[in-house]
């Protein structure tokens, strides 16, 4: 790692070299060329200087800092160049081995230089250097170690005078001030690839090794505060901290990159991994399809594109560089890190898991000296711009390239407008309804029929009626024994009156606010098994109030709770296959139920047949999701790979002589289709409030956007995941909660192997993405708390997730649970979270502030 050089002690070394460049000679050794390149036609890329040394370098540690690079020069030597003024280089001196790693580091405002042979370890001071030689001297540095090896990597501590130095499988602490005896760090497998000291906590240090793991060592004490797993089949590479997020990651030889977080505790939790390969398979397939072949976001032609992802890509190198850019969309990302592999850079965003580009050695350049890199060492410029110092894969070559970091703006600003719509949407309407919109459809009322007038002649024809209409006939009293008394009436009772004290409390309990300063709820409440048979709990949702659950399970049976799991169940039973959806409406009176019959129900709390039953005699297939819309105006339902409207009458009123005929009416009113044909898997819409907007996800990994009020689609997200999406759930809010109107754009999409994604619907590109959570097969969903502060989904480890949506760290993972943990649900009204397992039970968990009654 490398830090930027102060402004002070740039003038100091530019005065310094001013007088050393009068001295020193032109000339060039014979196994020494070098040339400057021009920037004319190099648009990202520039060439400052290319150079050839007597011995291959491919896979040595070079040096490269904002304001010097550092190379071997005949193998024992050291030439440290400036990057904005390359001739004449400090030549150094006092190896009698080969060099083989080279750190820059600057400590204490000095810039030092540590190289390593494996007869000595000299520490440098660059500025003390160019004294020497400016007073005719020669430039000598510290010994601090000696006759340790062949070592292939060192790092400097950034807040005190530290080296590391991996030789071998064990780490050597030195000294860079004094030689003294150094500690041994010893206990991988396999030699040490790399070691880097944390940023924010000197006394840490994190080794990777060729056995496959890495390890967190106490350096004051030597022990090991956390050793990994064994994560790849090829060895750990190279290792990077993101101190922004208390995060570091690793990279192996195949291409894998984990990225770990760093708590106190020293327990790291996996944030995510990638495959650079997957990556660039998928970057590649968005370049086809956003841009023409004359004039691609990268430069490339198509034949550029094809026919180059073919090999793993090893991860030689990982260093991060915010983008100064002038668009706010560009400069809020904070997580974006550079991968040097063997055929190029690499720009990764490890929030949404996406490469943003891709800057590689050939098809784009045909100037560049290297076309497969061996070893990168990388650095932030004092203008801005990105120095890469890189040897080559099977020469003798090496090259210093700038990246210019205002193209690269440019370059990320199309990519990322070249995947938006044109038009952004919201779900939040900022239009009226228009004349033709579908939402305007109306179910025509069925009043009474109009009495036709009977005249003198037809009152022969009115038959005789009955004189008692009721089942029951007031008794005339004969049986009944004489009273004794007579009537007195009541003198001494109380008026009922509306008290007020009666009217506060329920309007406190109507206006009562959502609890959002309380932490995420992760405390085990109450627990229970919904039967005796295990059963999968495909669904779970809570009334808009908060005090009632459905619970959908898997044997066709709907369970109705109380919020508090104390009570016995109320049992509906129409379906005779799988509950797919269950949905409460906005008024609370009514909720309804899918199966994979396919049958939709609409049930009340207080009956035990359904209101309203549509058959599978209009659908052909099974009904993948359904809720109420629209404000309970319309049933939205999604069958096959179409998206119906339907239009509603509910009457609860029973004729005993005809049960069988349903006084319920439905009609539909609109149908859309996906637009590749494909099978709808998913569905998602708001009914707290009105809204168009209604997302519907296909077979085919896409995520559809309907825009109810213009009745047509209105974008498309193509290869959302590289799975079908199983599950889509907006940020809905509550009655009890207010949120910005802003945040109601964001939606989840869940795929079984490819983790959680959020999605900004303003944009229709991914966000953040999640994925520490383990769903590999069963269809795991999430759940956004009403706040919008929290995440919550199910896995297939037995337990549930809590993220933080800012962040893709988890929060808290949720034990207690006998099997995989399917669904998820957040009450409305107050802080509490449901879990529903495959085995047919039930979790509810509390915040631990405060455990509620």
């Amino acid at each position: 790692m490398s830090l930027a050089l102060s402004t002070k002690h740039g003038l100091k070394l530019k005065k310094r070299r001013a007088g050393f460049q009068q001295m020193v000679s032109k000339s060039r050794g014979l196994y020494y060329t070098i040339s400057m390149a021009a920037v004319t036609s190099v648009q990202y890329f520039t060439e400052r200087f290319s150079l050839t040394c007597n011995k291959p370098v491919s896979h040595l540690q070079l040096a490269c800092c904002p304001s010097h690079c550092a190379v071997p020069w005949q193998g024992k030597n050291i030439r440290i160049y400036e990057n904005k003024n390359l001739e004449p280089p400090l030549e150094l001196t006092g190896h009698h081995g080969d060099v083989s790693a080279m750190a820059f580091r600057t400590v204490r405002d000095r810039l030092l230089l540590c190289s390593a042979s494996e007869d000595y370890i000299i520490a440098w001071d660059v500025d003390r250097c160019y004294t020497q030689i400016k007073d005719g001297g020669i430039a000598s540095g510290r010994v601090v170690g000696t006759l340790l090896g062949r070592v292939v990597h060192l790092s400097l501590c950034p807040l005190s005078a530290k080296v590391a130095a991996c030789s071998g499988s064990r780490v050597f602490l030195l000294n860079t001030e004094r030689e003294e005896a150094p500690g041994v760090l010893k206990a991988h497998l396999g030699p040490v690839t790399a070691s880097e000291f944390c940023p924010w906590d000197v006394n840490l240090l994190i080794s990777t090794s060729e056995d496959r793991t890495f390890k967190i060592w106490d350096v004051k004490k030597g022990d090991i505060l956390f050793e990994s797993a064994v994560l790849s089949a090829y060895p750990l590479l190279s290792l990077f901290f993101m101190e922004q997020n208390s995060q570091f990651i690793t990279g192996s030889g195949d291409g894998q990159l984990w990225c770990y977080t760093l708590p106190v505790d020293h327990k790291c939790r996996l944030v995510t991994k990638l495959d650079l390969l997957k990556l660039e398979q998928k970057h590649e397939r968005n370049v086809r399809k956003n841009s023409s072949p004359q004039n691609r976001p990268d430069g490339t032609t198509r034949n550029d594109v094809r026919g180059t992802v073919e090999t793993a890509k090893p991860v030689l190198r990982i260093w991060a560089q915010k983008l100064q850019s002038s668009h706010t969309s560009l400069q809020q990302r904070g997580s974006c890190v550079w991968i040097g592999s063997s055929d190029g850079l690499y720009l990764l965003d490890l929030d949404t898991s996406e490469l943003l580009m891709k800057l590689p050695l050939t098809g784009i350049i045909s100037d560049l000296s290297i076309s497969m890199a061996g070893s990168w060492a990388i650095s932030n410029e004092l203008g801005g711009n990105m120095c890469c110092l890189v040897t080559s894969l099977f020469g003798t070559s090496v090259a210093l390239l700038e990246v210019n970091s205002a193209g690269l703006d440019e370059l990320c600003f199309r990519m990322a407008t070249g995947l938006s719509v044109d038009e952004q949407l919201s779900a939040v309407p900022s239009s009226p309804l228009m004349t033709m919109s579908p939402l305007n459809a109306e179910l025509a009322k069925h009043g009474p029929k109009p009495q036709r007038k009977i005249g003198v002649s037809c009152q022969k024809s009115v038959k005789d009626k009955p004189l008692v209409f009721h089942t029951q006939v007031k008794s005339s009293g004969y049986n009944t024994a004489p009273h004794r008394t007579m009537f007195r009436p009541k003198t001494n009772v109380k008026k009922k009156s509306n008290s007020a004290a009666t009217t506060s409390t329920n309007m406190k309990h109507l206006l009562s606010e959502y609890p959002s300063h309380f932490e995420a709820p992760c405390m085990p409440y109450a627990h229970l098994t919904v039967s005796t048979n295990p059963t999968p709990v495909s669904s779970l949702q809570y009334s808009g109030d908060g005090k009632q659950i459905a619970c959908g399970l898997g044997d066709g049976s709907v369970f109705l709770y109380n919020s508090s799991l104390t009570s016995n169940p109320a049992v509906y039973t129409g379906h005779s296959k799988a509950v797919n959806t269950v949905c409460w409406t906005h008024s609370k009176r009514w909720f309804l139920s899918t199966s994979e019959d396919p049958t939709l129900c609409i049930w009340t709390a207080n009956a035990s047949e359904p209101v309203l039953t549509m058959g599978d005699d209009r659908f052909a297939k099974p009904i993948r999701s359904a809720q109420f819309y629209y404000l309970d105006k319309f049933l939205l339902l999604a069958s096959g790979s179409n998206l119906m409207l339907y239009l509603y009458h509910l009457d609860t009123m029973r004729d005993d002589i005809k049960r069988y005929k349903q006084r319920s009416k439905s009609k539909l009113a609109s149908k859309f289709s996906m637009k590749s044909g494909t099978d709808i898997t998913s569905m998602s819409a708001i009914n707290d409030f009105y809204s168009y907007i209604v997302l519907a996800a296909g077979a085919d990994r896409t995520i559809q956007v309907f825009d109810m009020n213009q009745g047509c689609m209105a974008t498309q997200i193509p290869d959302a995941h590289c799975r079908a999406v199983h599950h889509l759930t907006q940020n809905k809010g509550s009655p009890f909660c207010t949120q910005a109107l802003e945040s109601y754009n964001l939606f989840l999409s869940s795929a079984i192997t490819d983790g959680l994604k959020l999605w900004d619907l303003r944009t229709a590109r991914c966000v953040r993405r999640y994925d520490s959570h383990v769903n590999r097969c069963h269809h795991c969903t999430a759940a956004y708390s009403p706040c919008g502060r929290f995440i919550a989904t199910g896995s297939e480890d037995h337990t549930a997730y809590i993220y933080d949506t800012r962040s893709s760290n988890f929060l808290h993972k949720l034990p207690r649970h006998s099997e995989t943990v399917l669904n998820m649900a957040f009450n409305p009204a107050n802080p509490e979270l449901l879990t529903g397992t495959l085995d047919g039970k039930l979790a509810l968990f509390h915040p631990a502030e405060s455990l509620l009654p």
